[in-house]
């Protein structure tokens, strides 16, 4: 294929990330292409290549996730961009990081499971707030009494956090604690808040998907 036809697949493979507004893969892209001019696999490897090179320099960069590739804003200019919006980001309480973070590790877990390492009940709100961000989902059900539901993280989990698998996650030999993990998942977190919804993030609290019953204040188990 000459370079002529590989800047043109560029070009559109640009706009079409430009314009999706999510992850594309690279059959989603190839998709975009009648039948008859659909580049090989192989091509559009190269081509992602080449668009993340021309990115270099640029206030936004090619972000290779769970779900495909996106363009997006690089974290170092988010402070500015978020600027373009009124809303203020959500804040995420301390709890529900914690619990997110045990899914993650812990992945399939039940509610139960991640509530005796937690030390506390877990709020309904805390689950239903993972849900409906499908963060989280059911995967199945453990086999003892009442079949509790179990839990695992979801590909737009990825997505969110910049990640391409869970093996992108800190090893826990390198957490210390349950309130350090909701600090790593946190600072992954900070660039995606400040570019969708404006402004820095603020720090975590008993905010968001929180109530009386599951307080920061409990002490924290260490995960072995």
């Amino acid at each position: 294929m000459n370079e002529e036809n590989l800047r043109r697949i560029q070009a559109i493979t640009e706009a079409a990330l430009l314009a999706a507004g999510k992850p594309l893969n690279l059959d989603q892209l190839r998709e975009l292409f009648d039948e008859h001019e659909r580049p090989a696999r192989q091509v559009m490897e190269h081509v992602m290549c080449q668009l993340a090179a021309a990115c270099d320099g640029r206030g936004f960069e090619l972000k290779k996730v769970a779900s495909g590739y996106r363009l997006q804003v690089r974290e170092e200019y988010a402070p500015w961009v978020g600027r373009l919006f009124e809303e203020r980001p959500q804040r995420y309480s301390r709890a529900l990081l914690e619990t997110l973070a045990l899914i993650a590790y812990r992945q399939p877990i039940t509610r139960g499971e991640i509530e005796e390492i937690r030390g506390v009940t877990v709020s309904s709100n805390i689950v239903r707030t993972l849900l409906e961000r499908e963060w989280v989902r059911v995967v199945g059900h453990r086999d003892v009494p009442g079949r509790p539901a179990m839990y695992a993280t979801t590909r737009q989990f990825l997505d969110y956090f910049n990640l391409t698998g869970l093996d992108q996650l800190p090893p826990l030999s390198e957490v210390r604690d349950l309130e350090e993990i909701g600090r790593e998942i946190e600072k992954n977190m900070q660039a995606e808040i400040e570019f969708e919804a404006g402004g820095p993030a603020p720090e975590p609290d008993d905010v968001a998907g929180d109530d009386a019953g599951d307080a920061d204040s409990a002490d924290h188990q260490t995960l072995h």
